[in-house]
């Protein structure tokens, strides 16, 4: 299971498919090209268990790149391309990547990371290049097609977004096994996926991202094709699954919720009754999104928990969500703890911090306090996110610990607002997070984007304050509600809550009023 193996058995199959461009690369092309490169990796210099940085956006080369990494043994970590050169040459530092490929795309943070970066000796452009970058296409082209002598498995090490602090990368061991080893994951997604040679593959997200990277990698493995969108659009988004075929896909809630707020006569325009299997995961999705897209694409939207962490991993498919409305699953690598604020463990049905034992092991790269902040005493680890199960193990999400309100004494979970909400006919997309309250420490704020920044009035945020009460204990509502033009939600589906709640909190020293 690698694509040199369909290089030779289906070399004229398209790997993947570029949504925009229409550009097409062959298991062949994809083949010689990562060859190239691993050979230009070696002349570098780097050896297995070296660090390379890939700082692009969705483009052509993008698997060429990964797949000479993986098949070089080096340790490869994709960097978002909406990160400021600041945050790019900070990331690049801490994983010590000794070499660096970016785009003319992203020249203007480039041209600024340019005088940074100390540690990378090679720094590589495509499409074009400015000063202090070498040019990827002609560089490359002086290195044979040929696999290298030393080929030994590497594999990603990849930073978390950051939504509630600065990135941190996550390094699991690295085992330097054969190129084509099977991982335990891949049976598991052909098993409760259905993903074989004829599967296509439409990806809408950024391929920076650990779901996006590692589910496409995951799929030329297995020889099928893969669709790439360089942006995700809602309309666009159906209109390739229409164009395509596409038999599989990955999203998230807020892809979801982009697509059921298109007018119905574009929704019935396209024809998605080729999809078989529609993932989601990266953020909780409300129950009454998750309905609507049932109703809409039938029972094919299977769900799963986990981190880039990869220290524990929830499924549940639409049969069981069905009977389970809100859940996320049953354990199918590690085993669920839900532990209270003494450490110990809570029983079915009370929320608290989930943990995973038995899980696979991971640290954060040059970062052991946050380390061990994700680890219980028992030697459990969590990714901070509260929840709870019920009688037959199916886990529940609540909320981040982070973002968890206390007001008056009381926990206020801020999902349950937020799930409300977005089902107003009039919100886009929505944030709830605790705001200052001199008499009871903190109180429930709401920023909302509208559908029309024209309709985002007092009487609108009355309206959305009072359709919370409607279903949510008023102590669980809003007390007040701003308007944003956009939030500032990752492209990957997480929203950037943190730094909406800092500028409620900006003067003070804590949190506790």
């Amino acid at each position: 299971m690698h694509p040199y193996i369909h290089a030779g058995t289906t070399p004229d199959k398209p790997a993947y498919i570029m949504a925009g461009s229409g550009e097409v690369v062959t298991y062949r092309q994809l083949e010689e090209r990562s060859n190239r490169i691993a050979q230009l990796f070696r002349d570098r210099g780097l050896k297995a268990g070296d660090h390379i940085a890939i700082f692009l956006e969705n483009h052509p080369r993008f698997f060429e790149i990964c797949w000479a990494a993986q098949r070089s043994g080096l340790v490869y970590t994709a960097v978002s391309s909406r990160l400021t050169a600041a945050e790019v040459d900070y990331i690049v530092g801490d994983c010590g990547a000794r070499l660096l490929i970016t785009s003319m795309y992203l020249q203007k943070p480039a041209a600024e990371l340019a005088p940074l970066m100390p540690g990378v000796s090679t720094r590589l452009m495509i499409d074009g290049t400015i000063a202090g970058y070498e040019p990827f296409e002609e560089t490359v082209a002086r290195y044979p097609a040929a696999r290298i002598a030393d080929e030994v498995s590497g594999q990603d090490m990849l930073y978390s977004s950051g939504t509630t602090g600065r990135p941190k990368g996550v390094m699991v061991p690295l085992t330097l096994e054969a190129i084509d080893t099977v991982s335990p994951s891949l049976h598991l997604s052909r098993q409760a996926y259905g993903i074989d040679a004829d599967t296509v593959y439409l990806s809408p997200a950024p391929l920076y991202h650990a779901a996006p990277l590692r589910f496409n990698m995951m799929m030329m493995r297995l020889g099928a094709t893969c669709v790439i969108m360089e942006h995700f659009d809602a309309e666009e988004y159906l209109r390739l699954v229409e164009k395509h075929r596409a038999t599989h896909t990955q999203l998230v809630p807020t892809m979801f919720v982009r697509m059921l707020k298109l007018p119905q006569e574009v929704r019935r325009r396209y024809d998605v009754s080729s999809l078989r299997c529609a993932i989601h995961a990266a953020a909780p999705c409300p129950v009454q999104v998750k309905e609507q897209m049932m109703a809409w694409w039938g029972p094919v939207l299977h769900e799963y928990y986990g981190g880039t962490e990869g220290n524990g991993m929830t499924m549940v498919g639409p049969q069981d969500w069905l009977s389970h409305k809100g859940t996320v699953g049953r354990a199918v690598v590690g085993k669920i703890r839900i532990v209270g604020e003494d450490g110990e463990e809570l029983p079915v049905g009370e929320a608290g911090t989930i943990y995973f034992a038995e899980g696979r092991e991971f640290a954060y790269h040059n970062d052991p306090a946050k380390t061990a902040e994700s680890r219980h005493p028992k030697g459990w680890s969590t990714l901070g996110d509260v929840g709870y199960v019920d009688a037959e193990g199916f886990l529940y999400l609540t909320d981040r610990k982070a973002f968890m309100i206390i007001s008056g004494g009381v926990n206020i979970y801020p999902q349950e607002a937020e799930n409300v909400l977005i089902s107003h006919p009039a919100v886009v997309d929505v944030a709830v997070f605790g705001v200052p309250n001199e008499d009871f420490g903190e109180e429930v704020k709401a920023v909302v984007q509208p559908r029309d920044m024209g309709e985002a009035d007092p009487a609108l945020a009355e309206a959305l304050i009072a359709y919370c009460k409607q279903h949510l204990s008023p102590i669980k509502c809003p007390r007040s509600v701003d308007f944003e033009a956009e939030l500032p939600r990752h492209p990957t589906g997480k929203l950037y809550k943190r730094l909406l709640r800092d500028r409620y909190w900006s003067g003070r020293q804590s949190r506790i009023v």
